[in-house]
């Protein structure tokens, strides 16, 4: 079983060590404990991941920790329909923020041409 030390992980998500114990105390993760060493398991790692990747994403805490509730029960149709439903809502905000990122994009694009045709325009003169 391949295991882990906090150390391991911090360097290898590069984050501190108090996050991965912050994400411990609010029970998204639980490592083994060995005296006062904790070991963390494939579990832990991929969970690891997966909520730095949902704060990346704008998830919040209590929304990854109720997707990993719903993924660790028994997937019953409404366990199922819930998380579709919380799927669906964060797809489409992050389908709007796509949107809005784009449309900045093409502004500044604008706004990039118009500046250098005015610097160019100045060095003619």
């Amino acid at each position: 079983m391949e295991s882990y030390k906090i150390s391991d992980l911090a360097k290898e998500f590069d984050i501190t060590t108090r996050s991965i114990r912050f994400y411990e105390d609010e029970g998204l993760i639980q490592p083994e404990r060995k005296g006062t060493m904790r070991i963390y398991n494939r579990r832990d790692k991929t969970r690891l991941k997966l909520i730095l990747r949902g704060k990346r994403l704008g998830f919040s805490l209590a929304e990854i920790r109720e997707l990993f509730e719903l993924y660790d029960t028994q997937q019953g149709e409404t366990q199922l329909t819930e998380m579709l439903k919380i799927i669906d809502e964060k797809e489409a905000l992050l389908q709007r923020q796509r949107e809005d990122i784009e449309s900045m994009l093409d502004d500044l694009k604008v706004a990039r041409e118009r500046c250098e045709q005015a610097l160019s325009t100045r060095k003619e003169s």
